[in-house]
């Protein structure tokens, strides 16, 4: 079979707060320095080789690689997702392949018409009007107009905007921009379509449209590459899944062997925001998640649940000191970051073992009324007020499921009263 996308060795190196190493300048930053005078300007000059050389070991102190040393193969007519924890280095993957950014080393080779669909809104004027940036996006894909002029109606038909395609797109919801971005990307016939996550933004319904329709591409024996933390899509979707972790291919296989090894690297890490307080090690926390078990209402393991199932947590706790009134605090979050619920020991009036050693603590949900989607546990440990944190990790993960309610209904539904007034 040929080969669609051929990665080798491929890295990418951010310099993260080395002023003036990079060598990339804003238009804003030249114009500053400018009016600042030639005062700074001969301070520079004046600058000891002393001092560059402690800016260059600071530079490379600071040095973040998001992609190092990846390499694989995607054949022609091949579906794949790319999943792994938020900073893997997904999205830097695919805006190398779109050519957005360019790799640092290592090469990428493509073979056929790229098209990509990486943010909501990449490639649009918001000034412009639908079908002024359907024009404009047919352009920059390479289209000429009488290509992008035959193929107009059916993009429209397709993102279900009709009524809206002369309304200028900064006037657009984010599902219209998506609707319309993923019209006009899928509706070029690319040899090669990458799509970046974008598609939680729509309903389940154009979801389906869209997944449905990456189905047809590859029919057609186009390639699709898919970055998405909704495993359901993946595994629905995917003949192969890549998992990335610290910018490496962790697992090239199967989908569901991919899912696994995510859920697996990214339990009971420190959560990035809590680093600052609390260290990046959780077995030098005060008190800290050991493991984290996910069972149905019978104690069953499980991570795939129907809306209105109740879940029932075992949560492994070892204190390594005597904790005054320690408030045990599971928090659900959706997987574009968004917090719907906390269920915390002191609210509910619940108390915690203070003595150090190792604590089992299970907690049953209420029904859960959350809407369709992948959701990551957190697991806290606070005193009593909120006040001290003592640990704040990252947990398993586990699905809702459902045939209607998505991210479009909110965060949760509950069925309301009505009546005729």
């Amino acid at each position: 079979m040929q080969t669609a996308i051929s990665i080798r060795h491929l890295g990418k190196e951010y310099r993260i707060g080395a002023d003036g190493v990079s060598g990339y300048r804003t238009l804003r930053e030249t114009i500053t320095d400018t009016a600042r005078g030639s005062l700074r300007l001969a301070s520079r000059m004046a600058s000891s080789a002393l001092g560059r050389r402690h800016n260059r070991a600071n530079a490379t102190a600071s040095e973040f690689w998001a992609l190092k040393d990846v390499s694989f193969d995607v054949k022609r007519g091949e579906m794949v997702g790319i999943i792994g924890r938020n900073g893997a280095g997904k999205s830097t993957l695919l805006k190398i392949l779109s050519r957005i950014t360019a790799p640092t080393t290592g090469k990428v080779t493509l073979h056929g018409q790229l098209s990509s669909l990486l943010e909501v809104g990449t490639g649009f004027h918001p000034e412009l009007t639908g079908r002024e940036n359907i024009f404009l996006n047919g352009a920059i894909m390479g289209m000429t107009r009488k290509e992008i002029q035959r193929r107009f109606k059916d993009i429209v038909a397709f993102a279900e905007i009709e009524q809206f395609i002369d309304t200028p797109v900064k006037r657009y919801s984010s599902g219209m921009y998506v609707r319309l971005a993923y019209a006009v990307a899928a509706n070029m016939s690319p040899d090669i379509l990458l799509i970046d996550e974008v598609l939680s933004v729509g309903d389940l319904a154009f979801q389906r449209k869209c997944m449905e329709h990456a189905r047809r591409l590859r029919d057609r024996n186009a390639t699709v590459m898919v970055v998405s933390h909704n495993m359901f899509a993946v595994k629905a979707m995917c003949d192969r899944a890549i998992c990335l972790a610290h910018g490496q291919v962790e697992f090239d296989g199967e989908p569901e062997e991919a899912i696994e090894r995510y859920d697996k690297c990214s339990r009971m890490d420190v959560l990035p925001w809590a680093q600052r307080v609390v260290g990046t090690d959780p077995e030098k926390c005060p008190i800290y998640a050991t493991g984290l078990e996910i069972l149905d209402e019978s104690g069953e393991p499980r991570t795939i649940f129907t809306f209105g199932e109740r879940i029932r947590l075992r949560i492994h706790l070892r204190a390594r000191q005597s904790i005054p009134d320690p408030n045990l605090v599971l928090c659900f979050m959706r997987s574009d970051n968004v917090a719907c619920c906390n269920y915390s020991t002191a609210v509910d009036g619940f108390a915690l073992p203070s003595g150090e050693g190792d604590h089992v603590v299970e907690m049953l949900t209420p029904p859960l009324r959350l809407v369709a989607e992948l959701y990551m546990i957190h697991v806290l440990v606070w005193d009593r007020s909120f006040q001290r944190l003592y640990t704040a990790q990252m947990g398993n993960t586990f699905h809702v499921k459902h045939d209607l309610f998505s991210t479009s209904f909110g965060v949760f539904h509950e069925p309301a009263s009505w009546a005729l007034a």
